[in-house]
């Protein structure tokens, strides 16, 4: 009885995903707001009715840790890497980095200004509400022109590895020493080297493989190394980024002698297959995920006065930094790209990551609450009031401007 009823339970949320997912393409409302309502809902019900649950915090990382390596695949699978595409993706890197400087700057100046945490803490805390969450971001902009959209995956999945990679080095050390920055870009190297031989052999692997089930294996193998990188302290989820934009790619390398070695159609199909299968692997993820965060969510403290104002703080905070560098970058129209900084999942796992001894008293979580929903809200309000025809010229960012009254 027990077993049917989490069978339907399940099923349930699944079937009012999808719907969200439906809905959020007309009325252009993020579906991660729907199932953060959803969670919150449910944790409301299993309070009424005095409903036992389990701890759902080990779940939540493991979903979190899942859906980072889904999303981040599924974001490279959608990507070509050309010598054409290039500046776009080198103008991506900057804008990724710069942004996270800047957000992390004037949040840390929120923090230990307004909030007195120690310095420290504040500069751990700016991380996680630094990076912007690619699993919000990429599904929000489908319906952008295709250059914007592109520039958007790039910067959402660097901005995320970028994050996770600094977020690692600065807790790494209690004191950060030239040797620490030697070793960081050690590691990177040696992530770098992993990467591509890593991705060589599983594409290989694709190629040669005759079993009709196949993607689950390289998912686990994936999976593995990345988990192994993340124990050795290495950005693990370059790897993931590597393997998809090789795999996507592979039409442009797999030429002259390769060709003979690996067959092209015979890897087209598999792209396919891993393609459908990521994506409907990620929906399951980010649902799952963003329902039990809302479960865990208190919802009273974004009621909180203080809360409300750092919040705030911190949401303009990475607005203005956005606006500077995208416009510095681009030097062109940066709407609605200043508004797509939705803060998510990524967040969510780095900040549960922070080792106890960084923790302050003075940091509400209900901060990092309102950072997401905040976030989330302007980023749904820019696309419902974005009436704009996009055209790519030489710029990333570039626009045309319809007649008044037209879509």
């Amino acid at each position: 009885m027990v077993t049917d009823k989490i069978l339907i339970s399940l099923s349930v949320l699944i079937i009012l995903s999808y719907l969200f997912n439906f809905v959020a393409k007309y009325i252009k409302i993020p579906s991660v707001i729907l199932l953060l309502g959803t969670g919150v809902g449910l944790r409301l019900l299993a309070q009424k009715f005095s409903i036992q649950v389990p701890d759902v915090q080990i779940l939540l990382g493991i979903f979190g840790e899942i859906g980072l390596i889904l999303i981040v695949l599924e974001g490279a699978l959608e990507l070509d890497v050309t010598r054409k595409k290039l500046p776009v993706i080198g103008k991506a890197i900057l804008v990724s980095i710069l942004i996270i400087i800047g957000s992390c700057a004037l949040i840390v100046l929120v923090l230990y200004q307004y909030k007195g945490i120690p310095l420290m803490n504040s500069i751990i805390y700016s991380i996680p509400l630094g990076v912007i969450s690619s699993s919000i971001a990429i599904p929000s902009v489908r319906w952008l022109s295709e250059g914007k959209m592109e520039f958007i995956i790039y910067e959402s999945t660097i901005s995320d590895i970028i994050g996770i990679m600094v977020f690692n080095f600065v807790i790494a050390d209690e004191i950060i020493t030239s040797n620490s920055f030697v070793q960081f870009f050690i590691q990177l190297i040696a992530i770098i080297l992993i990467s591509f031989a890593s991705s060589a052999l599983l594409i290989f692997m694709l190629n040669k493989l005759s079993a009709h089930i196949k993607s689950f294996l390289i998912f686990a193998i994936l999976t593995l190394i990345y988990t192994f990188a993340k124990i050795f302290q290495l950005p693990s989820l370059l790897l993931i980024l590597v393997f998809g934009m090789m795999l996507n790619s592979s039409k442009y390398y797999i030429r002259g002698k390769l060709a003979n070695v690996l067959h092209l159609e015979k890897m087209s199909a598999v792209t396919a297959e891993l393609k459908l299968l990521t994506a409907e692997s990620a929906f399951l993820v980010r649902t799952f995920f963003f329902i039990l965060f809302g479960y865990t969510m208190k919802v009273y403290a974004l009621f909180n006065t203080n809360i409300i104002i750092t919040g705030l703080a911190i949401t303009v905070c990475i607005l203005i930094a956005r606006f500077i560098f995208l416009f510095f970058v681009s030097r062109a129209n940066v709407f609605p790209e200043i508004f797509i900084a939705p803060r998510g999942l990524v967040t969510v796992v780095l900040f549960y990551n922070i080792p106890p001894r960084y923790l302050s008293p003075l940091f509400d979580n209900g901060i990092l609450y309102f950072v997401i929903i905040a976030t989330s809200l302007v980023m749904m309000f820019a696309l419902i009031f974005t009436r704009t025809a996009y055209s790519e010229t030489g710029n990333i960012l570039s626009v045309k401007q319809t007649p008044s009254g037209a879509p």
